[in-house]
């Protein structure tokens, strides 16, 4: 077996192990089923690429996105690794160069979407070319409580049984539930040799922001951070249009890039973001997952992300170098109320649902919260950190005083209004405030109508995002 620390040094240029990743390696070399938390920029990649190295036969990758994919076969095949992905972003002649190193037995990592595993000719595939290892990225895609469910990555526990090779698992944010369905799905309940690293990023300065002239304030924070690169995550196709067109506008170098886009243009992006210095990419969450990118200064959320797990995952690709990155996230009224529709509305059975309500809670909880974001973010993933002093509210306190009062009168409009109403028109209520809705409804008869003039209706705004945050599920 070759040794893996001359390949560290030979091949991917490290002189040591990052912390954690050593007796991780050490575990997959040995032909261990493993579970790997680790943060992002912690090295996972390299914790399941260096064992293929050393290990005979090809190691199959299963990984979520074709953009990660592609992005770690590029770097493998830098640095000298033979390595291949089966896509469907493929070209003909890339699926054949693939096969044909396959054949020629040069292949050591074999790169292939979930949905590819189920195909009927892939079980023969496998055994024909020798895998003798499966590594899994991006683990908590398997799990319904995890923040991004793939249904076939269901296959891939049965794809390990039936061709009796170890399996390594990896994911960066997994909650204990999460954790235990992994343990169910991919390793029929035997608990894995598992490692968990923790979740903190220190580096990364969290921060959030009630939505007011949201595209304003996003090309207020890229401006103070002109010629570094940056991810804008926006909740819709649109809006990455329209705001990279502003963005350019401002005279930012910038792109966007979406699910809509060809295959070409999405590889032009990421190529660009690769190499270019500088460029802002505005972007649907699909983009970033397994972007090496080290040198990502700065993620801004132009819209809510759906959970707590997503949010980290998805500001966790700045700052991978170790250097500080800043984030910034926009949310208001719409947000929420889109997230729980979304939930409502969805196919999912009730209990998934109100584990989704959970943990969209969860990240409203972390929007509101009223001191250091870090422990609030931490103690999620059941972690219990000292105030880390890298956070807005770290920054600057948060002004608090007694909602008692106000909280009783907020929940007395919303049951005299019969629960039918949202925090908008409960506000014209409490404040007194005249207009064809409230005289519509005559809910200005009602004995709350004007008993919250003592609050203006920004304060009286941040009073039912607050109750929004410590909802029920469901």
């Amino acid at each position: 077996m070759p040794d893996p620390a001359a390949l560290l040094a030979e091949v991917f240029g490290f002189a040591g192990y990052r912390p954690g990743q050593e007796e991780i390696v050490d575990a997959v070399l040995a032909g261990r089923n493993t579970l790997a938390i680790m943060p992002t920029g912690g090295g996972k990649s390299l914790c399941f690429q260096l064992p293929a190295l050393c290990r005979s036969g090809v190691t199959g990758v299963s990984s979520p996105l074709i953009a990660l994919m592609r992005d770690q076969v590029r770097s493998l095949k830098e640095a000298g690794v033979e390595a291949g992905a089966l896509t469907s972003g493929n070209t003909e002649d890339e699926t054949e160069q693939v096969f044909t190193a396959l054949d020629e037995g040069r292949l050591k990592l074999l790169y292939m979407a979930p949905e590819r595993l189920g195909a009927t000719a892939t079980l023969p595939m496998l055994r024909r070319i020798g895998v003798t290892m499966i590594a899994v990225d991006e683990a908590h895609c398997v799990s319904q409580w995890g923040h991004d469910f793939r249904p076939d990555y269901l296959r891939i526990g049965e794809l390990r049984r039936t061709l009796n090779v170890p399996l390594a698992a990896f994911t960066a944010t997994a909650d204990e539930e999460t954790r235990a369905e992994i343990v169910t799905r991919l390793f029929d309940g035997h608990a894995p040799a598992t490692f968990l690293r923790g979740f903190d990023r220190p580096n990364i300065h969290l921060a959030f922001a009630v939505k007011d002239k949201p595209r304003e304030q996003i090309l207020s924070f890229a401006a103070t951070r002109r010629g570094q690169s940056g991810i804008v995550y926006c909740g819709t196709r649109a809006k990455t249009e329209t705001l990279a067109a502003a963005l350019k506008a401002e005279g930012h170098l910038a792109l966007a890039y979406h699910a809509g886009l060809d295959p070409e243009q999405r590889r032009f992006v990421e190529t660009r973001f690769q190499r270019d210095d500088g460029l802002i990419v505005v972007a649907t969450v699909a983009f970033g997952m397994g972007i090496d990118k080290p040198d990502i200064r700065w993620v801004a959320h132009a819209d809510l992300p759906k959970s707590i797990e997503s949010y980290y995952q998805e500001i966790g690709r700045s700052g991978r170098d170790g250097s500080p990155a800043e984030t910034m996230t926009l949310y208001g009224p719409e947000d929420i109320r889109f997230r729980r529709q979304q939930i409502d509305e969805g196919v999912a059975p009730m209990e998934r649902k109100q584990a989704d309500h959970g943990r969209l809670n969860a990240l409203l909880g972390l929007a509101e919260a009223v001191a250091c974001r870090r422990q609030v973010l931490l103690r999620y993933f059941g972690e219990d950190p000292k105030p880390c002093g890298n956070c807005d509210l770290c920054d600057r306190p948060a002004d608090l005083f007694d909602a008692t009062d106000a909280v009783r009168k907020a929940l007395s409009a919303v049951l005299r209004t019969e629960e039918r109403f949202g925090a908008g028109h409960l506000i014209d209520v409490l404040t007194g405030t005249q207009n064809d809705k409230v005289q519509q409804w005559r809910h200005d008869q009602l004995p709350t109508f004007g008993v919250g003039r003592e609050l203006n209706k920004v304060e009286w705004a941040a009073v039912f995002r607050t109750l929004n945050a410590t909802a029920p599920c469901g």
